[in-house]
């Protein structure tokens, strides 16, 4: 069974305040093609509101947007995204955990968490941020 490799980094983007933040509690995980596994991504904001934002980079592509959560279920899902990939906004628990279904070998990547606000539209500057010397890595799954 081939073992999957996923690499989850969080971070805040242009944050508005020092409280607001994206925070990972764990460490590596392992999966294997064909299971399901959980990202898990914590966060602070002062907002009441938060957005939250989930993004995948393969290789040394561009980071592509997946989906982005607002409140529940609420958000948008990217079209390619939408069959094996899921999440909810708990605010009570101030998580956005992102479940990837059917683990493929082509879900080997780097995943990213982010809060808003989130560069939109701007694909130079939202890679410039993802690269920050600030960023944290979280999650390695294998």
């Amino acid at each position: 069974v081939p073992v999957i490799r996923l690499l989850l980094l969080i971070l805040p983007l242009q944050c508005r305040a020092q409280k607001d933040n994206v925070v990972q509690p764990q460490g590596d995980v392992t999966a294997a093609e064909g299971e399901a596994v959980t990202l898990h991504c914590g966060y602070n904001s002062s907002s009441t509101s938060p957005s939250l934002y989930w993004y995948r980079q393969d290789g040394n592509q561009s980071p592509k947007f997946i989906l982005s959560r607002f409140k529940l279920d609420e958000g948008n899902t990217e079209e390619h995204f939408k069959e094996r990939f899921s999440s909810s906004l708990n605010s009570d628990l101030r998580s956005v955990p992102l479940k990837i279904q059917k683990l493929q070998v082509s879900d080997s990547a780097v995943y990213y968490c982010a809060l808003r606000p989130t560069v939109t539209g701007n694909n130079t500057t939202l890679y410039k941020n993802l690269w920050s010397k600030d960023n944290t890595i979280l999650h390695n799954i294998h």
